[in-house]
């Protein structure tokens, strides 16, 4: 029996390391750390800090008194100064300094700066091997000719590998904006109530060289070498409007992708992976619905529609800071990160056992290439002396009534009626030279094996933590 109310997020897609990085533990443990760099910072700096009392914070960071912590928050309506209470009960000795100088922000800030880095961090590890799966795919089918699609409708050849192309392009894109993002990330600092460091400006007594070396020392301890140079309360929230906007590229690109793959797989094309004994349909037994692909547009779709969350709050931060951001960052956030997390793991696994039915690609070659090939004919007519509209014309009427013969599910041949065209004066075997596919995909595979070369020197090579989790279904 499971009678509250479960996140799929946490309970069906999300991974164990994203769900980790957002748990309780996590946070609040990040908080401590927090406090402690500050209590380092201050007594390395002469504030009445002693290094026993550092001592004591460093040693009651885990585990975590929850049950102290909620039922004090029941009494005072306030998180941060519940949790401030809870570790000065761990460690009774320290509790006088802790959060010295401090506004709540200094650990809530911090710590989302600090826990959207290392989630930034996971999605690149994720999205680099997504990247690397559909490298090796773009690689193996280069060559192979397809045909292409534009409005959907039969187009020119290209090939099954450059195609891939144009999904790795996506992804290099959402690459590329992740790593700004990610770089572009600073830290708050402890800046005071409304950012003025006013709190400071009265401890270290109008000493600002101490100020400036304590948020120093504080954003290195964390892996920060920048602050933010002013501030309110709060770290600019275009910072979330940037994470979330950076999420949401990649979710759109893992739907291009999968809805690709959806088409692809109507046409029996390109498949998904199957199981040998997975179920397609209660009632269809025959079904092997692309559910993997499914999924991703689904959580994709959600993430997007989240990602309007972060513009909404950043533009309506009045003057110093209001709360009406927090409830709606502690949901939208997070959730972002675990949603893309799950749609990249679902990718990951579907770029790993894409299928190709090659013969059912070339067939469909087979059957539009010569309508492909009649551009070729016309000028191999015009080179044997033809007139060039007079031939336009002849091999448009004659397309256009096969094609009616297609649809009505009669038997074609355009090959054969444009051999029987005397304006023409090509014989079967001549148009049927015509018909050689490698000659219509341009440079397909030439602009396919230089992009995934380029592709393969931004990426690097695998890191040890970029394996993942097996994606449970």
């Amino acid at each position: 029996m499971k009678p509250t109310y479960e996140s799929p997020l946490a309970s069906r897609y999300a991974s164990r390391a994203m769900l980790h990085l957002f748990s309780p533990d996590s946070r609040y443990e990040t908080w401590r750390r927090l406090w402690v760099a500050l209590a380092r910072a201050e007594h390395a700096l002469g504030l009445p800090v002693t290094e026993a009392q550092v001592r004591a914070l460093e040693a009651n960071i885990s585990p975590i008194n929850y049950d102290v912590i909620e039922e004090r928050e029941k009494q005072i309506r306030h998180d941060v100064m519940a949790h401030i209470y809870g570790f000065g009960v761990m460690a009774p000795e320290a509790k006088g300094i802790i959060h010295l100088g401090a506004t709540s922000c200094y650990v809530t800030d911090n710590a989302d700066l600090i826990l959207y880095r290392a989630a930034i961090d996971q999605i690149i590890a994720q999205l680099r091997g997504v990247m690397r799966n559909l490298c090796a795919f773009a690689e193996q089918y280069a060559a192979m000719p397809c045909l292409a699609y534009t409005h959907y409708q039969p187009a020119q050849l290209t090939t099954v590998g450059k195609r891939a192309g144009l999904w790795l392009q996506d992804l290099m894109l959402d690459l590329e904006e992740l790593r700004d993002v990610r770089s572009s990330i600073r830290f708050l600092g402890c800046r005071g109530t409304t950012g003025t460091e006013a709190s400071f400006l009265e401890l270290f007594g109008g000493d600002t060289q101490k100020i400036d070396e304590m948020n120093r020392r504080i954003a290195a301890e964390f892996g920060f070498d920048r602050l933010y140079d002013v501030c309110g309360q709060t770290y600019p929230r275009k910072l979330d409007s940037r994470i979330m906007n950076a999420l949401s590229s990649v979710a759109q690109s893992a739907c291009r992708f999968a809805t690709d793959i959806r088409l692809l797989q109507h046409d029996r094309q390109v498949e998904e992976p199957f199981e040998s004994a997975q179920v397609g349909s209660s009632a269809m037994p025959y079904k092997r619905n692309p559910m993997r692909c499914e999924r991703i547009c689904s959580l994709a779709r959600y993430v997007m529609v989240d990602a309007a969350n972060a513009p909404m709050t950043a533009s309506s931060q009045w003057l110093e800071r209001t709360l009406d951001d927090s409830a709606n960052r502690r949901i939208s956030l997070p959730e972002a990160f675990l949603a893309v997390d799950a749609v990249l793991r679902l990718q990951k696994n579907v770029t790993a056992g894409l299928h190709v039915n090659d013969k059912i690609v070339e067939k469909l070659v087979r059957d539009y290439l010569p309508f492909i090939a009649t551009e070729n004919v016309m000028m191999a007519a015009v080179q044997r002396g033809g007139d060039r509209q007079q031939l336009h014309e002849v091999i448009r009427s004659t397309c256009m009534a096969e094609t009616q013969k297609m649809k009505n599910g009669e038997s074609w041949d355009l090959v054969a009626a444009l051999a029987a065209q005397p304006e023409l004066g090509l014989s079967a075997e001549e148009l049927r030279a015509e018909l050689e596919p490698s000659r219509y995909i341009g440079r397909s595979e030439e602009q396919t094996l230089a992009f995934v070369r380029r592709i393969r020197t931004c990426i690097g090579s695998e890191q040890p933590d970029e394996a993942g989790e097996d994606v449970t279904l």
